[in-house]
């Protein structure tokens, strides 16, 4: 009994192994983590001591010119909120209608698998080959010009495969007995989708969609491939204006020689930052708001 109870109490070589296995990688992550985050700290505090000085409301108001100390970001936001809104727009309501018939109707065709492996492939094409097919799309084949909806359009395309991939991903998260009680009570399937699999599916799918919009943010390759223009010394007015983004506003202040173009350049970084982290922050707030209801 008493060698029986010290071979229980005592582990095994094989469990010791193990164990110190399980430390080493979870220090190791660890690590992994805190370099990520120092690297991070780093970028952000580089970018502030060259930014935040630039940082005032004529700076947000002002539109862009020659003279650095007189260039402002206004067009460039404007722009960006256009595009970004209307890319949600697009993207959204399309990107979950395709989820849903995928996930809910069309989950044992062969065309549904099809289309399932295309979007997954979609998902890690690079972003300058979405612009290639926004030039020729929506600028040359829709005469759409370089205008909003043109943008707006290409970016539409880069976040769909995202968006139809979480909504899928959600909606698969919902219990079957959820689905079943449904139709016990009589619901029809749509009525089960609409009323039942949505509203608790809803926090997963405004979590692709930040995940989508975050992208979308901060793209530069497509807009440029399109014809977007890096200088716009207006705000647009309408989905037919001409435009500009903030990552081409940087881009454009990067590669002037000047130091005080640089300064503005890390200047609108910061306000880049404050609008994705903003609009993140509404988001996440909707989703925990949805959650909590459900």
């Amino acid at each position: 009994m008493t060698s029986s109870a010290a071979a229980l109490a005592s582990p095994r070589p094989s469990v010791r192994r193990r164990l110190l296995v399980d430390r080493i990688v979870a220090a190791a992550g660890l690590v992994t983590l805190l370099l990520a985050l120092a690297a991070l700290a780093v970028l952000l505090i580089n970018v502030a001591a060259g930014g935040l000085s630039r940082l005032s409301w004529e700076f947000l108001t002002s539109y862009p010119s020659r003279r650095a100390s007189a260039a402002g970001i206004l067009p460039a936001l404007v722009g960006s909120l256009y595009v970004i809104g209307l890319t949600a727009l697009m993207a959204v309501p399309i990107g979950m209608a395709a989820a849903v018939y995928l996930e809910e109707y069309g989950t044992r065709s062969r065309m549904a698998h099809l289309v399932e492996l295309n979007i997954s492939n979609l998902a890690g094409v690079p972003s300058i080959i979405y612009g290639l097919l926004g030039l020729g799309l929506f600028v040359r084949a829709f005469g759409w010009e370089r205008s909003v909806l043109a943008g707006a359009g290409t970016l539409a395309l880069l976040v769909l495969p995202v968006v139809i991939l979480a909504t899928r991903e959600a909606l698969r998260a919902v219990p079957p007995s959820l689905r079943e009680a449904s139709y016990a009570l009589g619901a029809t399937k749509w009525q089960t989708i609409w009323q039942v699999v949505l509203p608790v599916a809803t926090p997963g799918i405004l979590t692709g969609i930040i995940l989508a919009v975050s992208r979308a943010i901060g793209e530069t390759a497509p807009l440029i491939t399109i014809g977007a223009l890096t200088y716009v010394p207006f705000v647009p007015d309408s989905i037919w204006s001409a435009f500009t983004v903030l990552p081409i506003q940087i881009f454009n202040w990067v590669s002037r020689p000047q130091v005080e173009f640089a300064q503005n350049a890390a200047a609108g970084i910061l306000v880049l930052l404050a609008l994705l982290l903003t609009m993140n922050a509404i988001a996440i707030w909707l989703r925990d708001r949805y959650q909590r209801r459900v």
